[in-house]
């Protein structure tokens, strides 16, 4: 169940990120984009003192954190 719940939390994060960063992609982009950007997002906040309490929102907002950090890494990178 905990697999399932990070890709539902993964593909929100990815597609909400994606709208904010005006970055395409499909469904599959948007789930790797939260999943890998929840450990990033993760990382900053626990960097800056501050961490996701654990709980749905926290890690959506977890992982749109790090998903928005990856999209202007690789558009800044594409340039």
């Amino acid at each position: 169940m905990g697999l399932i719940m990070a890709i539902i939390i993964g593909a929100i994060a990815g597609w909400i990120a994606g709208m904010i960063m005006k970055s395409g992609g499909g469904l599959l982009y948007n789930i790797i984009l939260g999943v890998v950007g929840g450990f990033v997002g993760g990382f900053v906040l626990k960097f800056f003192g501050l961490a996701s309490d654990g709980s749905i929102v926290g890690s959506i907002v977890s992982g749109v954190i790090g998903a928005c950090i990856i999209i202007a890494i690789g558009k800044a990178i594409k340039k």
